[in-house]
């Protein structure tokens, strides 16, 4: 059964950075996509970034292009997302999820199309 399991969060002035990533286990995400995405308190869960098992796919929410970077090592069997220049609105639980796919290009921002979820890691940006 694969497991994510997402580190890397914590507590950050506005334009500061972190660097989120999800481990897997029980597979090798070779052919797996793989989806970030944050849930705030009170909001629905927005995908932020995604990338496909190629890697020649990635997908970014408006409101993190340009700040935010995702990237694997299939060595490690990791996923990281770079969060740069920080804002409060960036404020949430960050989740990883993964969804084995024969698609080399396919990613999605869409929660309800991946099957496996980590647990979250909190991202707090605070003044």
């Amino acid at each position: 059964q694969l497991q994510l399991v997402e580190s890397g969060g914590g507590l950050v002035q506005p334009g500061g950075s972190l660097r989120l990533s999800c481990a897997a286990s029980g597979f090798t995400l070779d052919y797996y996509a793989i989806g970030w995405f944050r849930q705030a308190p009170g909001k629905e869960r927005e995908g932020v970034s995604c990338i496909s098992s190629s890697d020649e796919t990635t997908y970014y929410a408006d409101s993190v292009k340009g700040r935010f970077t995702i990237s694997r090592n299939n060595a490690p069997n990791t996923v990281h997302l770079q969060l740069n220049s920080l804002k409060p609105e960036d404020t949430a639980v960050y989740y990883c999820a993964a969804r084995r796919t024969m698609s080399p290009h396919y990613c999605s921002g869409y929660a309800n199309e991946y099957e496996s979820w980590g647990q979250g890691t909190q991202v707090t940006v605070f003044s």
